[in-house]
């Protein structure tokens, strides 16, 4: 099979190029950095220049924006956003609807509930009970 690619206009009128990711087909912009064994669902999109790292899941309709990191592990939820220069530490879990803004940062292990929102540069602490779920805390 081929590589097949989109192209998309962006708000500032740059024509945008994506591929299809190998493990769930979801479209992937040429500069971003996807792992192959992350699966990014067929109706989600990672734009230019993110990062996804090694197991990451990606739910129907995500969308990571350009310059974000997704680090290894993490769940991205139905529909959930993470802005531009946004980073999602290991083993967070983005819950459906939820958007993490431009430049915030999810510690790793947090769990963020459905449809909240992290407001632009502000940090999201994992809990005592997140911690204890993946083992960190006593």
């Amino acid at each position: 099979m081929g590589i097949s690619y989109v192209e998309f206009e962006d708000e500032a009128g740059i024509l945008r190029r994506y591929r299809k990711h190998a493990n769930g087909r979801g479209l992937v912009a040429t500069t971003a950095k996807v792992d192959p064994s992350a699966f990014v669902d067929p109706t989600a999109y990672v734009d230019p220049g993110a990062e996804v790292q090694r197991g990451v899941q990606i739910g129907p309709g995500g969308w990571i924006e350009g310059d974000a990191i997704v680090a290894e592990r993490a769940v991205i939820g139905v529909n959930a956003h993470v802005g531009r220069r946004a980073v999602v530490g290991r083993n967070a879990v983005i819950g459906p609807y939820a958007t993490v803004g431009t430049g915030a940062k999810v510690q790793n292990g947090a769990r963020v509930p459905r449809e909240t929102t992290i407001a632009d540069g502000d940090v999201y602490q994992a809990s005592t009970e997140d911690l204890r779920r993946l083992g960190l805390a006593a």
